[in-house]
């Protein structure tokens, strides 16, 4: 995994976010951790939402280390789905 527990990463939704906006935190999340499905084995990451009610979501791996669907979403420049936040 890209990502350790304790990271911050960003979605690439908050690229479409005002500076106002991203003042909430929106689109920010903490990596939990990777857990493993108990019947299927496939990994999942485990991460939390740092904006509104917070709240604790699961991902395949796959899915959260993939790339940003640029068909779909053309004027997004972020090339993966999640990427690191850079610190302040």
């Amino acid at each position: 995994m890209r990502f350790k527990p304790g990271d911050i990463v960003r979605h690439f939704k908050r690229e479409t976010l005002s500076e106002e906006e991203k003042k909430t935190g929106k689109y920010l999340y903490r990596i939990i951790g990777v857990a493993t499905h108990s019947e299927t084995r496939e990994k999942l990451v485990i991460y939390e939402a740092l904006y509104g009610e917070g709240g604790y979501y699961a991902r395949p791996l796959e899915m959260f280390e993939g790339e940003t669907d640029h068909t779909k979403y053309p004027d997004i420049r972020q090339k993966y789905r999640f990427e690191k936040e850079e610190e302040n």
